[in-house]
């Protein structure tokens, strides 16, 4: 089967059309976007970027949280021709600003409450041609030299635009990866739609955009859609906009931090069908809330929930399938740099290993020599997604050639998962091979978090490390070496590396030592460094 190349702005345009324009599209609390609403809002915000100055390809950035305008936004970006980028609203300013600066970023879409960041990196950054601001009600002073997002959302002309647009246009978005800084994973929309068009949104798979527009016609509206994890994050958007595509309607919460309750009473009274979380962090309050719920939440609606970034323990699926026997439970191996590694589904019909997976499509496991593995073998690979893939990184060719090589004549994705390969076929996830932490579905580095820890007067050396945690995942671990006859004061050196980087990635633990575990070249012993940790925190690897 051949696909033309599609957009994003034109698959929009026509869903538009063939949903019902008083359908929910987005609904936020007791706030709710039609979409004939989101067609027009999203017309109108894209005229007004080009009117701004947006040439096709800028660099359109979102600096919110879970919000209609982030899912408006990026529709808005679409038909105006230009690419997402994504940031982290746990960053401290000089992480922010690192990645606008990276990302050639021409226009941000941010909240209100991040208002003294941007007033604080804004003259540093003067390629920046627009601001908006989208209200929050959280009376944070804003820059004058933002414009309200409502302005451009509410004004002006809400008519299709007309223009032409290509399956070429690029979505970046940004991950840890598996280098220390963040990275733009380069999408070309087609690509990423190809990735993303689920068979199980829609009644079968479509030849092109119009017989996708059919099919959405006639089944008359799409899943709704609950995303819990962050919209800032690919989790959370990609399921958000191929909930979108099929014409559903994505349902987002008001508080500020994950409150299981709220979702549960979302979940009643939208009538939710879909859940989006990030592995245990998201789903043991879920199932507390529901242990808790006095009289019990109305979870009937919920046919599926998703989960993917972390790990997702089968104790708690068996909890969450025991209030909910009709659901089932899809845990998604992917990564920013490829989606559809693997899946492991679960249902009151049966358990499922953790960390064991059914392939994608086009996905095989590789040694560091380029060999497949044997199923059955127990040789340890590298796990591969062929085609859809991205582009690559953004302004960084030597990491795009490490991490999507050529193997065989074909081009694959090694984001450097390592596993094995059962004799049925499955795999069996083993982790991250480098040194990269991941903590409920947020990528921490060690090396950004030690250059932070080193800056700390008391401290002569450190090494970071992850550590297995019931509630994270993954949490991390510093291992110190402090100057002589210097005490521990752990609550100090947490405040000081809080101050330089994002919240996650401050060191839940610290263990001192009298002096580091390094070989004599210099290089640090992570492996002892971890033995060492589990050791102390008597916990088992």
């Amino acid at each position: 089967m051949t696909f033309a190349g599609w957009n994003y702005g034109d698959i929009f345009d026509g869903v538009a059309r063939v949903i019902a324009p008083d359908h929910p599209a987005l609904i936020h609390g007791a706030r709710v976007v039609t979409w004939g609403e989101l067609d027009q809002r999203t017309n109108r915000l894209a005229r007004g970027l080009i009117a701004g100055g947006a040439q096709p390809g800028d660099k359109l950035a979102f600096y919110l949280r879970n919000h209609p305008a982030y899912i408006e936004g990026v529709v808005a970006g679409f038909k105006a021709r230009q690419t997402h980028v994504n940031v982290n609203y746990r960053y401290v300013a000089d992480e922010v600003r690192y990645i606008f600066e990276n990302a050639d970023t021409a226009a941000v879409i941010f909240a209100r409450e991040f208002s003294p960041i941007i007033a604080q990196i804004a003259p540093d950054l003067p390629a920046i041609r627009t601001w908006l601001v989208v209200e929050d009600g959280t009376g944070a002073d804003v820059p004058a030299f933002a414009r309200p997002y409502e302005d451009l959302a509410t004004r002006g002309d809400g008519s299709p635009l007309g223009n032409t647009r290509s399956p070429d246009d690029l979505f970046f978005l940004y991950t840890g990866g598996t280098t220390g800084m963040p990275k733009g994973v380069m999408w070309r929309q087609d690509s990423l739609r190809r990735a993303l068009l689920n068979p199980a949104l829609v009644a079968r798979m479509p030849v092109d955009l119009a017989d996708h527009l059919d099919i959405v016609r006639e089944a008359g509206r799409g899943p709704v859609s609950l995303p819990a994890c962050p919209l800032m994050h690919g989790t959370g958007l990609f399921t958000g906009l191929s909930a979108m595509v099929a014409g559903g309607t994505v349902v987002t919460l008001e508080a500020t931090h994950f409150d299981p309750h709220e979702l549960w009473r979302a979940v009643d009274a939208h009538k939710i069908e879909q859940i989006i979380i990030v592995g245990d962090a998201f789903a043991k309050p879920m199932l507390r809330g529901l242990d808790e719920a006095a009289p019990p939440h109305d979870a009937s609606s919920v046919g599926a929930i998703v989960s993917s970034g972390v790990m997702w323990s089968t104790e708690v699926k068996q909890g969450l399938l025991r209030h909910m026997p009709q659901v089932t439970l899809l845990d998604s191996f992917g990564s920013s740099e490829a989606v559809g590694f693997g899946l492991s589904v679960m249902t009151a019909a049966g358990e499922v290993e953790t960390a064991k997976f059914q392939i994608g499509d086009n996905v095989k496991v590789f040694t560091p020599e380029g060999r497949e593995v044997v199923p059955g073998s127990g040789e340890v690979g590298m796990i591969a997604r062929g085609d859809p893939l991205p582009e690559g990184y953004y302004k960084d060719p030597a990491k795009t050639a490490s991490t999507f090589p050529i193997i065989n004549g074909l081009r694959y994705s090694m984001p450097g998962d390592h596993c094995t390969v059962e004799a049925d076929g499955t795999i069996t996830l083993l982790g991250r091979g480098s040194g990269c932490i991941n903590t409920a579905g947020e990528k921490v580095f060690p090396e950004e978090v030690e250059e932070a820890l080193k800056l700390h007067p008391d401290i002569e050396d450190a090494l970071v490390v992850g550590v297995p945690d019931d509630k994270w995942g993954q949490s991390v671990t510093a291992v110190v070496e402090l100057h002589g006859g210097a005490d521990l004061d752990e609550l100090a050196i947490r405040e000081h590396v809080r101050a330089r980087l994002a919240g996650y990635k401050t060191p839940k633990r610290l263990i001192a030592v009298p002096r580091m575990l390094r070989a004599s070249n210099g290089k640090a012993d992570y492996k002892g460094v971890r033995e060492l940790a589990l050791r102390e925190l008597g916990l088992k690897g």
